[in-house]
């Protein structure tokens, strides 16, 4: 598998255009894009036709206390972007974090980004969500998808569909039964308002993230870990949201645990809406990352230290991307199939050496990828990075 050079971002809210520039080795030290931010906290990347949308969380120094959240698009796949817009000023400070990330979609001229804030107990808070009727020039504010402010509502997933509608969940407060429940609701005039939430699960994991994909036959799906066992699931729902079934367990590890594993999956559709999914489990016997699709419900491993991970569908390939320790750091891996996920090549380094690298993301670009991730070089603050696979 061929990987291009490892490009870093210098981008400035001053600027008008930020370009791309591109490092020979990417062994070797380099420095990483502040984006107008002192220290990345977050982040989400979104492709709607030509054009890739970015919202980046994080501080702009380090005296601040309250995370600034900005927005930003490309429109030649990530070679050259648009000067960053503060979209947070009117609205609450964003609690993100790698896993917990700011969220934004797009369909044509309409955006909406949603994020947590800080409530009244630390480190927990409602969602709040903003729109863009102008491709990103300017934001409102919308109203909460989860109808009330109280309580806990994180982990947040946001996408669009063909036909215009947005789609979201989250985790709230736990039920009666002491668990987290998953949540849903859907906008159909582009983020001003979100129709009444339902409860589509409740009892899940209150610590992994969510992923919500649609399939080419215009299915809504979401891939999320469940209570007992935390094993990874699917639900689906082929009616735009308004009812969800077909749970199935995606990767049967039988995985007991009484804890939070913070550890989400990918989740991706070829064009006859089979799907591939990137699932990790923390059961003894079974440790590690491994790969599940819907032709053959097998799991297949791709490494026993290899944990976050996201996946893409290629024209002729599936490719996937994790973070994993190794005697160089922290770093961002990835491996293709060209036998729909029966085995997988020999993985490839993407980040440098001795930085702590995490979280990747990949976006399909026809027959290549885009893959983004934050890293931390020592005695650096944690920035954003991103390179091509062909």
């Amino acid at each position: 598998m061929k990987i291009n050079a490892l490009f870093v971002f210098s981008l400035f809210l001053s600027g008008c255009t930020a370009s791309v520039s591109s490092l020979k080795n990417i062994d070797s030290p380099y420095s990483k894009t502040t984006v107008g931010l002192s220290e990345i906290s977050s982040f989400d990347i979104y492709k709607d036709g030509e054009t890739l949308h970015a919202l980046v969380s994080g501080l702009k120094t380090q005296k601040d206390k309250a995370q600034t959240v900005l927005y930003l698009q490309s429109t030649d796949e990530g070679k050259h972007w648009s000067a960053p817009v503060e979209i947070q000023n009117n609205f609450s400070p964003a609690l993100a974090s790698r896993g917990n990330d700011v969220q934004i979609a797009a369909k044509d001229e309409n955006l909406i980004a949603i994020w947590q804030t800080q409530g009244e107990i630390p480190n927990s808070g409602a969602l709040v969500s903003v729109y863009s009727h102008d491709a990103g020039k300017t934001w409102q504010a919308g109203k909460n998808p989860a109808v009330d402010n109280l309580g806990d509502q994180s982990h947040a997933d946001l996408i669009a569909d063909n036909n215009g509608k947005f789609h979201t969940v989250w985790l709230a407060d736990p039920e009666e039964n002491g668990y987290q429940s998953l949540r849903y609701a859907r906008s159909l005039d582009n983020g001003e308002n979100w129709q009444p939430p339902l409860k589509i699960d409740d009892s899940s994991c209150s610590c992994c993230w969510n992923t919500l994909a649609i399939s080419p036959n215009n299915d809504l799906h979401v891939l999320y870990r469940d209570m007992n066992p935390r094993d990874m699931t699917l639900l689906s729902s082929s009616d735009n949201g308004s009812s969800w079934k077909s749970k199935k367990t995606v990767g049967e590890f039988n995985w007991h645990f009484d804890g939070c594993p913070h550890v989400g999956g990918g989740i991706a559709f070829d064009k006859n809406n089979a799907f591939y999914a990137s699932v990790w489990t923390g059961e003894s016997s079974k440790s590690g990352l491994y790969t599940v699709n819907s032709m053959t419900n097998l799991p297949v491993k791709i490494g026993k230290t290899a944990t976050h991970s996201d996946i893409a569908v290629l024209d002729n390939r599936v490719v996937i991307v994790w973070d994993e320790m190794s005697k160089n750091g922290t770093g961002i891996f990835s491996a293709q199939s060209v036998d729909n996920g029966a085995t997988w090549s020999t993985p490839r380094r993407l980040s440098a050496n001795d930085t702590k690298s995490t979280h990747p993301r990949i976006i399909a670009i026809e027959n290549n990828a885009l893959i983004l991730w934050t890293e931390k070089q020592p005695k650096h603050l944690s920035q954003w990075a991103m390179t091509w696979l062909d």
